[in-house]
Parts: C-alpha cells; sequence; structure tokens
C-alpha cells in the first residue's frame, strides 16, 4: 500500500534533504519510491514543499502529494501562513517542529489525528546541527516505525558525508538520533 508524506518548510531548512534522505533509507528495504520538492518563488525563507511516496510496487503517480498519511512540518510560523493540514487523512500524523503549537486549538479543530510536536530547533542545536529537518526525521522515523534507524544512518553517512565535515556529519547524525529518541520520551508532546 503506497505511502505519501508531505514537508512543509522554507527554502533552506533542509525539507528537500530531509526527502531525499527518508526516499534513499527507505530504498534500502526494498520498497518503490519518489522524492522531489516543489517550489513557489526561489529563494532562502520562502515557503515551500517536498514530497515522499513509497509502495511495494511501482509508483506511477507523478504529481505533489495530496492526501498524506503524513506531514511534517520545519518551521512553526507556516501554520499561519499555509494550509499544512490541507487533504491530510484524518487517521494521518502531524509532525511539527516545536515545543508547543501555538493554535493547536486550531489545528485540532480542522485535523483530528494525532499531532506530534519535536522541539526540533532545540534539539538540533543542542547537537550542534543547524538543521532541524534531520531532527524531524528520525522523528518521523520512529513515530513510523520505518525506516529502521540504521538506514537512515547511512544514508545521512552516503549522501552528506562527502558534503560536510566530520563534525558536522557527526552533528547531523547526532541530531537524527536525538529526534528518534524524543519521540519515545516520556515528555513527548501529543495531541
Amino acid at each position: 500500500m503506497i505511502t505519501e508524506i508531505r514537508w512543509h518548510g522554507r527554502g533552506g531548512q533542509g525539507a528537500k534533504t530531509a526527502s531525499h534522505l527518508l526516499a534513499l533509507a527507505t530504498m534500502e528495504t526494498g520498497k518503490y519510491v519518489q522524492a522531489f520538492p516543489e517550489y513557489g518563488p526561489e529563494r532562502s525563507g520562502a515557503p515551500m514543499r517536498a514530497y515522499n511516496r513509497s509502495d511495494e510496487r511501482p509508483i506511477r503517480r507523478r504529481y505533489g502529494v495530496l492526501a498524506p498519511d503524513v506531514v511534517v512540518v520545519l518551521d512553526a510560523s507556516l501554520l499561519e501562513e499555509v494550509d499544512v493540514t490541507g487533504g491530510l487523512k484524518q487517521e494521518g500524523l502531524l509532525i511539527v517542529n516545536s515545543e508547543t503549537v501555538a493554535g493547536r486549538s486550531r489545528l485540532q479543530s480542522r485535523f483530528s489525528g494525532n499531532i506530534l510536536c519535536i522541539p526540533a530547533d532545540r534539539l538540533a542545536s543542542e547537537a550542534g546541527s543547524r538543521f532541524p529537518s534531520v531532527v524531524l526525521l528520525g522523528a518521523l522515523a520512529a513515530a513510523r516505525g520505518e525506516p529502521p534507524l540504521d538506514a537512515l544512518r547511512d544514508a545521512v553517512r552516503r549522501d552528506l558525508g562527502a558534503k560536510l565535515s566530520a563534525a558536522a556529519l557527526a552533528a547531523n547524525l547526532a541530531g537524527l538520533q536525538a529526534g528518534y529518541d524524543a519521540v519515545h520520551a516520556p515528555q513527548a508532546a501529543r495531541a
């Protein structure tokens, strides 16, 4: 059965990279995958989306994700600018980069599924990374139970290893682990 994920972020926050890393790790589990971005005005800070699809069979769809199973929001300020829950399946999952979601009741009135708040900015900073997207990638894997964390680590090493210094790579791997662990922590903010 096909799984569809939509990422909401701002240009430069790493939504496209997180989507790509998720596809690489998922592909290692033997599934067919898609990962692609959709930009509005291509500039740093502008709202953008990235998409993932995975399935046991070849994927023939070639358009943006309209009815996602999961939505990941890298910047909570987008909750006021973009309809991030548009099309999100009622039994779906909304993951938001936030200590607590401002406007939680407004979100809950439009979306009755699970909302998971992950303090990704803080966790990334504590890990020494600039990118909350990697933290949210770890949280997504933990919340869904796939792909395996080891597959994500391998994808990060393969894709980012040649682009980052050893210290930056280690920080991103630590951020990935922090996001994964945050979902299982007793204080994980769920609605």
